[in-house]
């Protein structure tokens, strides 16, 4: 073979294998690049931002991290809700080793805008918005002073842990901070619309849906495994917002103070235990209440029942004190549990008032501790022998009248006083009235004839 055909045979094949090379190459890029292989994680963030929210997002993302994710995506819709939780949430967020990824589909305001700024990116649907972050007490008044300075605080923190600019979740946060060219001049928190987000480089980009998002982030065919909160986990978020823990334990109150007015045990109780059952089983799961809570309710329970049969009163106040606590100690806010269970405790007395003066106690569980027996004069039962035969009778004392003494009518010896006069002994005397065992006399005087 001629060396330069030789030549050509080498070079083509060189110039085969090198081609095939750098395609595959090639392909394996674009494979990154769409996110073949890698797994995703969506987790829903919904409705207010409370404890049940901080069990539901610690579940699912340990196990995100347990099972290999390579991203996790945070779906969020929500007005905003308590400040503790959301603290508690952004720690969960900043120890996250993955990378993480917020995408406001409707609003993230206020404990919401906090949680997007500590995820590493933000993503925005056309209608969403996000900000308007400033701190507010449960009746609707302003926060004071130390609370919206921390809660400032954590917002720039937030933002800057991202590489934000921290003037902007300030002016969410911090109505002082003018801003007119945002639409939040001084006197008004921020709000970011989706083209002013990405202005201040806190969203990346506008989408329409999920699926141009993670085409942005370079997952478009990575598996996609979406995570919705249990059952047991809705109830729990249910039975701890703030405006449903008083509705419980004031049904649990009244439910409980019917059945005792109740003959057997019927509705009323069944709703009352129901109420109390559901409001431990809700925190239980929410991470609020642990056994220590549930021993203590059961000792309570157990103190209030054995006042009913141990005199003194010191273990129903024990009994009601250990049912307090295991509130108290259930709650998520000491402040918020104090005025739930003051609210239950009113419901309960005005219950208690109204079915005293309506049924009395002669039902229900008091009919049975209650003594009902008399020993009246209808039911047979006398203390005296009123002997109103003894009327008109005479006979003759034995001692002296003082008013008191003993005087003699037929044989039968009598206590007697007289009508307040002294009377000596030995003198004839008359019964002239009877009341149960007092017996009247008056001295009979000889009337003599002329």
């Amino acid at each position: 073979m001629p060396v330069n055909r030789l030549k050509q045979y080498i070079i083509l094949t060189l110039v085969f294998f090198l081609s095939a090379s750098l395609f595959s190459a090639i392909s394996v890029i674009k494979a990154e690049d769409s996110g073949s292989g890698k797994v995703v994680y969506v987790i829903p963030i919904e409705n207010e931002v409370e404890r049940g929210l901080e069990a539901f997002l610690s579940r699912t993302t340990k196990e995100a991290e347990a099972k290999g994710a390579d991203h996790i995506i945070f779906e969020i819709d929500t007005p905003g809700g308590r400040v503790d939780s959301a603290r508690q949430i952004a720690e969960l967020l900043q120890d996250l080793e993955l990378p993480t990824t917020s995408f406001v589909i409707n609003q993230a305001l206020s404990a919401g805008s906090y949680i997007a700024l500590n995820t590493d990116n933000i993503y925005m649907k056309p209608q969403a918005n996000m900000g308007a972050s400033g701190v507010i007490n449960q009746d609707g008044t302003a926060a004071d002073k130390k609370a919206e300075s921390a809660w400032l605080s954590a917002m720039k923190s937030a933002a800057e842990s991202k590489g934000r600019d921290k003037l902007y979740a300030a002016a969410m946060a911090d109505p002082s901070i003018d801003l007119p060219e945002y639409g939040a001049e001084k006197g008004k928190y921020l709000t970011l619309d989706p083209e002013s987000a990405v202005k201040v480089g806190y969203s990346k980009a506008t989408v329409k849906d999920r699926a141009e998002m993670l085409s942005d982030l370079g997952l478009s065919n990575a598996t996609i495994i979406e995570k919705e909160p249990t059952l047991s986990e809705n109830i729990a978020r249910f039975i701890t917002n703030p405006v449903v823990v008083p509705i419980l334990l004031s049904i649990a109150s009244l439910g409980l103070i019917v059945e005792l007015y109740s003959p057997g045990f019927g509705i009323p109780g069944i709703m009352g235990l129901l109420s109390l059952i559901l409001f431990f089983y809700g925190h239980v799961v929410a991470g609020l209440a642990g056994m220590e809570a549930i021993i203590l309710l059961i000792l309570g329970l157990v103190l209030i029942i054995a006042e009913f049969f141990v005199p003194g009163g010191i273990a129903g106040l024990l009994g009601v004190a250990s049912v307090v606590g295991s509130l108290i100690i259930s709650g998520q806010d000491i402040g918020h549990m104090s005025m739930s269970i003051g609210i239950a405790f009113i419901v309960a007395i005005i219950a208690s008032i109204i079915l005293f003066k309506t049924m009395g106690m002669e039902k229900g569980f008091f009919r049975h501790i209650i003594l009902k027996d008399q020993t009246s004069t209808e039911l047979g039962y006398v203390s005296t022998v009123n002997r109103l035969e003894l009327i008109g009778l005479e006979g003759v004392t034995v001692t002296q009248l003082r008013p008191s003494g003993t005087a003699v009518f037929d044989d039968e010896r009598l206590d007697v006083v007289s009508e307040g006069g002294f009377i000596q002994s030995n003198r004839p005397v008359k019964v002239v009235k009877v009341e149960g065992v007092r017996v009247v006399v008056r001295e009979v005087r000889e009337v003599r004839e002329v």
